[in-house]
């Protein structure tokens, strides 16, 4: 398929062949007929994506000052890899399509295949010829509502939320600052529900065209106090929606000028907010900002999984707004026809730009597609240079193409001579291609399958989220394949049965990426304790940092939490300074944030089999900013410490491990030989984490037990 997208370092805007998208269990694809052009936010997009790397840092200091404490924490080539790979991301544009729907999740109840929809989101509703699109962002299409109309919906629901926050009662006289695309939808459904509009614009052009309005007014050509007095009966206007767009403060200042007493302020476009006090003092005005389409915009749990709101307690979701643009068009009480002012074959989508770079007039811009259905592949090949001839090279299939396979696995696998990137397999192939084409792999692909039924991949690296490691390594080690899966390897003890299952019944070998104990400041500490006599105590402390309450990695089901996904990685660290396997677990920890699906700070006290004992301190309470991780070895009259895994003079350098562990599985793949961890120090560490996770919800010690079965 092709989708219109944008790269995000240069600016500028392709249509690129990419992989049809894979439907989740929450989602369905959809085959577009017609995508609409938001011409103010994606514009806004491509004038930042064509600045300077200059440019971009003074538009988002927010984003600079990450870059900073990266740098301080994790060393300057990781964070350049880390930047590196944003900027090289593709940035799919458009959020407001419809279509007809192709296949459906196993989760999805109220649609089916066939079904035409009206869908939104940004990521899921672009410009492409087939979109996936979870199940709370599709609208079923009104029959006597068409293809093209139904791709306003999304931007309608922005301009009805704009109303709906503004509550508007029966009789009441609203003005509308702004009269672009969102402005023109907001005052038809204003006239649509009954009321009287005054629509405001700094375009007379914009002004004569909106029949819709019951006055108009020009900004610098009439007086708008004077026409608003008129208009309301001369108490000023009930409310008013800001939809213009500007940096300037003007539209707010205007609004507390022409609202009456006790009026109302509702603020939709992005515009200057320096509320002046005494004018909005003195009349008691409410100013209250609309969020996009609804309640449920960015809450994972609804977007994402599905979970509505219940009726009873939230009227109105992005999902029930999107409905009721729906059924004001099925009514014919809103009419589209004189918004729509360009339509483009998706073809010559690029056209449609050049017309807003350029600064021509326009309102509605609408892509159309020609129906894709039976053109739908999940694989694109790709064009790939001359490779070197190494012997015994290993070919790797890339499952993931996440920001941590981007950012590092794929940099740390392409510099290793006995390593090349045949395949790449990511779940929507929006930044697929291009992380293809950067690592001159043959092909990209949506279907992890075809990795794993490629005969002539020899190691698959998984880095999905949490929930998928278990099925793939067991479906690649049944493949015959070599796997490298990145922690955790399983969220419960059944997961990683079936691995261990999988692994016992095949002549693969399974690697986890515990790459700590592959560093060179681990190694030194490992050989400083050879040969010792006596237990240690060690001392593990992580200044994690934390992350949006949403955040898949501290959901249960998809993430596993923190103490699942990260904890694993330190107490392998332990178990590999020990070399004998924990034994008991005791955690405790305080439990904030308060409404966080599962634990996220932690000190946890780990008794291993030779008597030695390691406290894990594992917490987002402190300053983000400082070192992330310290751990400090006591034995022998000595204290050995590793501070961020810092290496050189200076502490300049950084080895956490990552291109020795590659390196090291490659040659035991290429020698015949067991992987480099041993499969026992896999589950234990897996097991010790579970009971690390079962301590604090029990608030007693737990032993590690052993229900695992593993041949010797």
């Amino acid at each position: 398929m092709r989708q219109l997208q944008q790269n995000f370092d240069s600016g500028e805007l392709e249509l690129v062949d990419v992989p049809d998208p894979r439907t989740s269990s929450n989602g369905v694809l959809v085959d577009t007929r017609h995508s609409l052009v938001s011409a103010g936010t994606e514009q806004a997009l491509i004038d930042l994506a064509k600045k300077s790397l200059l440019g971009k840092a003074k538009e988002r200091p927010d984003l600079v000052k990450q870059v900073i404490e990266k740098t301080k924490n994790d060393g300057l080539q990781a964070t350049y890899r880390s930047v590196r790979s944003r900027l090289d991301k593709p940035l799919p544009l458009g959020y407001s399509c419809s279509g007809r729907v192709i296949e459906v999740g196993d989760d999805v109840t109220d649609i089916s295949v066939g079904d035409r929809v009206a869908c939104g989101g940004a990521e899921y509703a672009t410009h492409a010829e087939v979109n996936h699109v979870p199940e709370n962002l599709c609208v079923s299409i009104p029959d006597a509502v068409d293809f093209r109309d139904a791709a306003f919906t999304t931007v309608g629901s922005i301009a009805l939320q704009g109303i709906r926050r503004l509550d508007p009662t029966l009789g009441e006289r609203i003005a509308v600052i702004g009269l672009g695309l969102v402005g023109r939808l907001t005052a038809k459904l204003l006239s649509a529900y009954g009321h009287p509009v005054l629509g405001i614009d700094i375009d007379p052009s914009k002004v004569e065209d909106a029949t819709e309005l019951s006055v108009g007014a020009v900004i610098g050509g009439d007086d708008i106090e004077h026409v608003a007095k008129s208009f309301s009966g001369g108490s000023g206007v009930d409310g008013v929606i800001i939809t213009a767009a500007t940096d300037s403060n003007q539209p707010v200042e205007m609004a507390g000028n022409i609202a009456r007493e006790q009026g109302r302020v509702s603020v939709v476009g992005d515009v200057g907010m320096d509320i002046p006090r005494e004018q909005y003092y003195e009349k008691e005005l409410d100013f209250r900002l609309s969020r996009s389409y609804g309640p449920g915009r960015y809450d994972r749990a609804y977007e994402e999984k599905g979970n509505e709101y219940p009726i009873g307690y939230v009227r109105w979701t992005e999902n029930r707004n999107m409905g009721e643009f729906l059924r004001l068009l099925d009514t014919g009480e809103l009419d589209l026809d004189d918004l729509i002012s360009h339509t483009f074959p998706f073809e010559d989508a690029l056209e449609a730009y050049d017309l807003i770079l350029e600064g021509e007039d326009y309102t509605g811009i609408v892509l159309e597609y020609d129906s894709n259905q039976t053109d739908r592949t999940r694989r694109i090949g790709l064009e790939s240079g001359s490779k070197r001839s190494v012997s015994g090279q290993l070919t790797v299939g890339m499952i993931g193409a996440g920001s941590f396979a981007t950012s590092t696995l794929l940099p740390t696998i392409s510099g290793i001579d006995d390593l090349t990137i045949t395949a790449i397999a990511s779940a929507t192939g929006v930044s697929g291609k291009t992380v293809g084409e950067k690592y001159d792999a043959e092909y990209i692909t949506t279907d992890y399958e075809e990795i794993l039924d490629d005969e002539s991949i020899d190691l698959v690296v998984v880095a999905t989220r949490h929930n998928l490691h278990a099925e793939i390594a067991v479906k690649a080690l049944e493949a015959g394949k070599d796997v490298h899966v990145e922690k955790p390897l399983a969220l419960n003890r059944e997961e990683l049965q079936a691995v261990v299952d999988a692994e016992q019944a095949s002549d693969s070998r399974l690697m986890v990426g515990y790459n700590r104990r592959f560093s060179e400041p681990a190694r030194t500490i490992k050989d400083e304790l050879s040969g010792r006599n006596t237990p240690f105590m060690a001392q593990y402390r992580v200044n994690a940092g934390s992350v949006p309450s949403d955040h898949w990695t501290i959901d249960p089901e998809e993430g596993g939490g923190r103490i699942v996904g990260e904890v694993c990685h330190f107490v392998d660290l332990l178990r590999f300074f020990s070399e004998s396997a924990p034994q008991e677990v005791y955690t405790i920890g305080p439990a904030v944030p308060e409404k966080s699906p599962t634990q996220q700070n932690i000190q946890s006290i780990i008794e291993f089999e030779d008597g030695s004992t390691g406290t894990i301190t594992y917490t987002t309470l402190g300053d983000d900013s400082k070192s992330k991780e310290s751990i400090e070895v006591f034995y022998g009259d000595q204290v050995h410490s590793i501070d961020d895994f810092k290496t050189g003079r200076f502490g300049m350098g950084k080895s956490k491990g990552f291109e020795n562990e590659f390196q090291e599985f490659a040659r035991t793949i290429q020698n015949g030989t067991q992987a480099p961890i041993p499969m026992r120090d896999i589950v234990e560490i897996s097991l010790s984490t579970f009971a690390i996770r079962d301590s604090i919800s029990a608030d007693a010690p737990v032993k590690t037990d052993w229900e695992v079965d593993l041949n010797s």
